[in-house]
Formats: structure tokens, C-alpha cells, sequence
């Protein structure tokens, strides 16, 4: 309770509210912007366009001795935009990739951005203007005129993307078909790079130059690892987005030599690392339990198949363990794991003496292996020529992988055949 009541007081305090508003239209704006970056596979281009915006707001300072916020805003979006452009010059009219023109923009736009600081601080009133802070950030010195601009720039930028969404989804994944059907889609390029230089803009003074790209795509990244849908990805970016604000206005507001931009990159990073580890289909972890269950299952249908493959040869052979480690070089614990896994199942019979048994689910699955196994066997050398010995170690893989529609489309495009490459009979199904 005290903990909460600490919280409570110090988001009492009008600075720290005025803050916070500004983190949290800064995170949901730049977590749902960034989503278009990521898809479109730019990330880069948020870092490009936050160093092109710092010559334009020192430029702006430097003409006008002013800090207005409207005049901030119209010289980060002069150079922003130039900073584009050139980008597109260099990739179209040159060799240059699209990467190295970012790096040749970004670096240029960022040392004329420093040359003209230097200036600015050797002029008595810049301290007083805050420009010195812009590398990265100065949350506290935003006075309620910057969030209200700011709120502004973050609600048309939201507004935008609502109305607008099947367009942006249109040339996000498929600008060609939209270009046929006679979709402008430069037009809508346009639109997104301009709501991405809106939302760096909001960010520089919150979290700075340096830090304000990874705003824009650490959320979008973490959004991406839980769904497939753009409309869920964008309400997931704004989420993890607006969530970082909020905590790195806590801990600056809690702590006040702690800065607010870098705690809400801190912030969003820990969601993503999250997201990357225990996201449902393409989640670390769940993909490290997928292929540990599937090592599993590979094991233990190579023990069913051994058996049977004894059996084939031999229906009266009995079967010791100690056959298995010798065929398929299992060390004795994960042989034994097998065993266990298999008796469990019903596929596997330990009567004692060491000896092992299929039952008649086991004997079932081990010719189902080997008629898959025999069936690739016989489609590789047959279409691709490959050498029977080749197939064989090939077919070691994929039988455990075949599926009953493929196993069911290798028989019909094989004319249901009776014997594999080697002669050996393949079993009916």
C-alpha cells in the first residue's frame, strides 16, 4: 500500500502528469507507426529520419532564437524530408543499397546536427532553451504548450491510420497488386514516411535522437512475435508502446536524476524480450519445446523401426535391447527414455530378460514408417536420380515427417508400387 500511495503522490504532481501524457501519446504513436516500418522491412529508416530532424530543430532554434514547439516541429519535418529524399536519391540514381544510403544520410544529417549544437552552446540563452538536452532527451523540461503540440501531432498521426488502415495494409504487403488496381500507392508511401517523421518528431524531445528509433520498433518487433494480423499488431504495438511510457515516467518521477527516454527504452526492451521468449508459435520457448519433443519422437520411432526392420527379416527373432544400441548408436540413457516412452504408449512390450516386443500399435507404426521411408526412397531415385544410398540417408529424415496426405500422394504419383530402389517390399497400407 505504501508503495501504491507513493505512486499516487507523485503522479499528483502536475509535472509529472504532463509527463506522463507525453510518454504515453509518444509510445502509442511510435509503437503503432513502427509496425508499417517493420513490414515494409525499414527499420532503419526511424533512426535515418530522428538524425535528419536534429539539423532542422537546431536550424529552427538558430533562425528564430526561438523554442517555440511549432517551429521545432516545422524544421524537424523540413530536413526529415529531406533526409528522405536523398535516401531515395541515392538508392534509385546510384549503385548504392538501400542500407548503405541510410548510413551515408543518417551520418551526414547528424554531424552538420552536432556542428550547428556546438554553436547553439556557445550562445548565453541556449541553456535556457534546452536544445542541449535534444541528443537524448529532457522529459521534465516539457512545459504543458510541447505536450499539448505533441497530443496534437500523436492523435492526427492515430486518426490517420484508423481511417486509412486498408490502404497502408494494401501497399504494406502488397504494393504491386494495388498499384494494378489503381491504388496511388506513392501517394500512401508518402503518407506513412510523413507519419513516421510526425511520430519521430514527438519522440526527440521525450527520449532524444539517439533513442527515439528504437521506441518506434522494439514495440512493433514484440507486437510481431504474438500475432499475424496487422490490425492486432498495431493495437499490441501502441499497447507495449504506451506500457514503456508509463513505467519510464514512474521510475524518472521516483527517481529524479533517473531519465525518462532511456527507462522507456529499458522498458520496452524487457516487453520484447518477453514477447521473444514465451510468445505463442514463435516464442523461444515454445519453439526449444517443439524440438526437444521432436528430437523425442524421432527416437523413439527409430527404436519402432529397428524392431520391425528385425522382425522383417526374421519373425521369430527375439529382439534384445542391447541389439538397438548397436543399430541406431543410442547412448543406453536416451535408449532407455525411448523404451519407457514407447512402453507408455501401448507400442512397446518389456516382458524381462532385456527383450523387447511390438505390440500390434507398434507393429502398425513401424510399417508405417517404412512405408514411408521406402516410398521417398524410390520417388528420389525415380524423378531426381539420385543414388539409391543417397535416398536411403535422406529418407532417414523425412519419414518422420511425412504427413498420411503426403505418404497418400507419393502412392498415387508412384503408381501404388510394390518394392523400394533396393528391392525390399514396401508394406500395405
Amino acid at each position: 500500500m505504501s508503495a501504491l500511495s507513493n505512486l499516487y503522490a507523485l503522479l499528483s504532481e502536475p509535472n509529472s502528469l504532463w509527463v506522463l501524457s507525453g510518454s504515453l501519446l509518444l509510445g502509442l504513436s511510435a509503437g503503432v507507426l513502427g509496425c508499417f516500418a517493420l513490414l515494409k522491412k525499414r527499420a532503419l529508416i526511424g533512426d535515418t529520419l530522428a538524425h535528419a530532424a536534429l539539423p532542422g530543430v537546431t536550424s529552427a532554434f538558430l533562425l528564430t532564437g526561438s523554442r517555440d514547439p511549432l517551429l521545432i516541429v516545422c524544421g524537424a519535418l523540413v530536413t526529415g524530408f529531406l533526409g528522405l529524399w536523398a535516401v531515395e536519391i541515392l538508392r534509385r540514381h546510384t549503385r548504392i543499397k538501400e542500407d548503405s544510403a541510410l548510413a551515408i544520410v543518417l551520418s551526414f544529417f547528424f554531424a552538420v546536427g552536432v556542428f550547428q549544437l556546438t554553436l547553439i552552446q556557445k550562445i548565453p540563452t541556449a541553456s535556457q532553451a534546452g536544445l542541449d538536452k535534444i541528443l537524448f532527451g529532457q522529459a521534465a523540461a516539457l512545459v504543458p504548450k510541447d505536450i499539448f503540440v505533441l497530443g496534437i501531432l500523436a492523435i492526427i498521426t492515430l486518426v490517420c491510420v484508423v481511417l486509412l488502415f486498408q490502404r497502408f495494409q494494401l501497399v504494406s504487403f502488397d504494393r504491386s497488386f494495388g498499384a494494378v488496381i489503381g491504388v496511388p500507392v506513392r501517394v500512401y508511401e508518402f503518407l506513412i514516411s510523413l507519419l513516421l517523421m510526425l511520430s519521430v518528431v514527438i519522440g526527440i524531445q521525450l527520449v532524444g535522437v539517439v533513442l527515439v528509433a528504437a521506441l518506434m520498433i522494439t514495440p512493433a518487433a514484440a507486437a510481431r512475435y504474438w500475432t499475424n494480423r496487422l490490425g492486432i499488431m498495431l493495437l499490441l504495438g501502441g499497447m507495449f508502446g504506451a506500457l514503456s511510457g508509463m513505467v519510464g515516467t514512474v521510475v524518472s518521477s521516483a527517481a529524479p536524476r533517473m531519465p525518462t527516454g532511456p527507462w522507456m527504452v529499458v522498458a520496452v526492451t524487457i516487453i520484447f524480450a518477453i514477447s521473444a521468449l514465451i510468445a505463442p508459435e514463435r516464442g523461444l520457448a515454445l519453439s526449444v519445446l517443439r524440438h526437444w519433443q521432436l528430437r523425442r519422437r524421432i527416437a523413439r520411432e527409430n527404436v519402432i523401426r529397428t524392431i520391425f526392420k528385425i522382425n522383417e527379416a526374421d519373425p521369430a527373432a527375439i529382439v534384445q535391447e542391447s541389439q538397438l544400441l548397436h543399430f541406431r548408436n543410442l547412448a543406453l540413457p536416451r535408449l532407455d527414455r525411448a523404451l519407457r516412452g514407447l512402453v507408455q504408449r501401448g507400442l512397446l512390450a518389456r516382458p524381462g530378460g532385456g527383450v523387447v516386443e511390438l505390440t500390434a500399435a507398434g507393429k502398425e507404426l513401424g510399417a508405417q514408417l517404412t512405408r514411408k521411408h521406402r516410398l521417398w526412397e524410390l520417388y528420389l531415385t525415380k524423378h531426381t536420380a539420385i543414388d539409391p544410398e543417397h535416398a536411403h540417408l535422406d529418407a532417414e529424415e523425412i519419414e518422420h515427417l511425412l504427413t498420411a496426405e503426403l505418404e497418400e500422394q507419393l502412392r498415387e504419383e508412384l503408381e501404388y508400387p510394390s518394392h523400394d530402389p533396393h528391392g525390399k517390399q514396401i508394406p500395405n497400407k
